[in-house]
């Protein structure tokens, strides 16, 4: 704890749009471009909004940038994705 509190986290919770039109689901491995594990989905689907499949997971945060290219391991097959920034569509209200 007191690490956490002098570094910051050790992994943060990031959006990941997934190339193509497979979505992502909770428990799927996110690996790094080189192919290390450096996180989990913890919830993904559809996203009418974006018209696509999106994500949310945990990721090391050296891998946290959006843009950051990453691969899912969906069905033990990698498809590539990207970390984007989260909300996935900024609000369109005004406080």
């Amino acid at each position: 704890m007191q690490r956490e509190l002098r570094e910051g986290p050790a992994r943060l919770r990031v959006g990941i749009k997934p190339d193509g039109r497979a979505p992502a689901r909770e428990g799927t491995e996110i690996k790094s471009a080189d192919g290390a594990t450096i996180g989990t989905v913890t919830s993904g689907g559809f996203g009418p909004s974006v018209n696509g499949p999106i994500s949310m997971g945990y990721v090391a945060k050296e891998f946290a940038v959006p843009g950051t290219p990453v691969q899912l391991i969906v069905r033990d097959k990698p498809l590539t994705a990207q970390i984007v920034p989260l909300p996935f569509v900024p609000h369109r209200y005004a406080r």
